[in-house]
């Protein structure tokens, strides 16, 4: 029972899974009372506070941990020059979003900007950055020891298809380009963090692997950052720099299933043959029924037909439908309840349009074309300590926010990788339209916060130990 109700993308000593644990003890010794005695309750109350002990003790250790090596890195004179330097840097980071924006990147077909990317790599001295198999571009930039191992990654590629005009077009101060925040802005502040390292001859403790990936949006399906884990078993922690908002850290993973449904029926004159089936009626009685599903709001849980198509004209009974529907939950028990009902209602309304005429014509083919795991990082683990207390030191704000959202973080949650996923500075609006937009308002920001937090979890030569853990590697 334990293990069945542990949340995808934690770990057993996480504190948020050990509260899980104590409250499932808590209910348990209730039963026993009830059942045997109250002195067994008495003991069984007893154990459960000094489990509560613990698990308390353990996170302020962890609190601690963090604090003390945020301030010595903050005390460091070459951190404190390598963040006035990322400032100073603020306008050619703009620039190099600009220009990366204007390489063309849709899915699947992320080639030329990882050449780009790759050759940036290059000429800030990583003479073995590399392409792997899959399209993601990789440059190691190796600590004094090696471990633990932190990826910090943007991903390459965008929503948009072959062909759209690109180009970036500026008018009083506001950029306006599609992928100009999502996610160019994230690669330029990859770019504007390595620079500021080698300038000022930062050497950390633990390796850290920068990393372009590929597949991100639609489609793709992750397919990038599902490599770089396949091929990659030692990594040990994973930040995404993918949004804007500094004070947004994303910690949990929303998970999603894709289906394409294709409806298909003998077809036929819509007067001569009437009478027969139709796939497009058929589809019709599935979306209606899949419009009328009940998900909760917490954890938040939707669905969506996003595409329909079908028929061959107004005078024909259509002999083929198809349509493509989304799921997404931060949960993957309710992702996966949404969906076994789901599915069911399309068969139902297959069924239901053969009913209706008598005829067993009608059948339904279901493709899963999108698979997105979900997860969550507990809010007291070092990776979000460490990063919520680099925020506070760049921005000065009185509080982060925590939220859900699918991006590469997603496939690292999943497998009990600490990670969260990080924005890149200024503000935008209007994603995966035409008509994106971006401001570089305080945009440095962005990178300062992906530096202080690399530092404190990777460790400072010299000055800090690593705060993220050295795991064992996957099999």
């Amino acid at each position: 029972m334990l293990r069945r109700l542990t949340p995808v993308g934690f770990h057993e000593n996480d504190s948020l899974v050990a509260n899980v644990r104590i409250r499932l003890f808590a209910l348990s010794c209730v039963e026993v009372a009830m059942t045997r005695s109250v002195a067994l309750f008495s003991n069984a109350i007893a154990l459960l506070l000094v489990l509560s002990l613990i698990s308390s003790a353990r996170a302020q250790s962890t609190t601690s941990a963090v604090e003390t090596a945020h301030q010595a890195i903050l005390a460091d004179p070459k951190v404190t020059k390598t963040l006035d330097d990322i400032k100073a840097d603020d306008a050619r980071t703009f620039e190099e979003q600009k220009r990366i924006a204007e390489i063309p990147a849709p899915p699947f077909k992320e080639k030329a900007r990882a050449d780009y990317f790759l050759k940036r790599f290059q000429d800030l001295g990583f003479k073995d950055a590399s392409m792997d198999a899959e399209g993601n571009v990789i440059a190691l930039r190796k600590g004094s020891v090696g471990k633990p191992k932190l990826v910090i990654s943007a991903h390459l590629d965008t929503v948009f298809p072959e062909g759209t005009d690109i180009t970036v077009k500026e008018k009083d101060g506001v950029i306006r380009a599609p992928g100009i925040g999502d996610d160019a802005r994230g690669l330029a502040a990859l770019l504007s963090v390595l620079r500021a390292l080698n300038a000022n001859e930062i050497k950390t403790v633990g390796d850290v692997m920068f990393v372009g990936t590929v597949g991100e949006e639609e489609l793709g399906n992750l397919r990038g950052v599902k490599a770089l884990f396949r091929d990659h078993k030692d990594i040990d922690g994973f930040i995404s720099v993918d949004g804007l908002q500094i004070t947004r850290i994303v910690n949990q993973a929303t998970g999603s299933h894709r289906y394409e449904m294709i409806f298909k029926g003998p077809g036929g004159h819509s007067f001569q043959e009437f009478g027969l089936p139709s796939a497009i009626h058929a589809m019709g009685r599935a979306i209606a029924k899949i419009s009328d599903l009940q998900t909760p709001s917490d954890p938040k849980t939707t669905f969506t037909v996003g595409t329909v198509r079908g028929g061959t004209s107004v005078n024909a009974i259509a002999g083929e439908a198809r349509m493509a529907v989304d799921m997404r939950s931060n949960s993957t028990e309710e992702l996966l309840k949404l969906e076994a009902r789901l599915l069911d209602l399309v068969r139902e309304a297959a069924n239901e349009e053969n009913k209706r005429w008598d005829s067993d014509k009608i059948t339904v083919e279901i493709n899963l074309i999108g698979d997105r795991p979900a997860g969550i990082i507990a809010q007291d683990s070092p990776i979000i300590q460490a990063t919520r207390r680099a925020v506070t030191a760049v921005t000065r704000a009185p509080s982060v926010s925590f939220a859900g959202s699918s991006t590469d973080s997603n496939v690292a949650m999943s497998l009990g990788v600490p990670a969260v996923t990080l924005g890149g500075g200024g503000e935008g609006g209007n994603w995966h339209s035409l008509n994106e937009w971006y401001k570089p308002t305080d945009a440095y920001l962005g990178p300062q916060n992906v530096l202080l937090t690399m530092l404190v979890l990777s460790g400072l030569e010299d000055v800090t130990q690593p705060v993220l853990q050295t795991r064992q590697p996957r099999r």
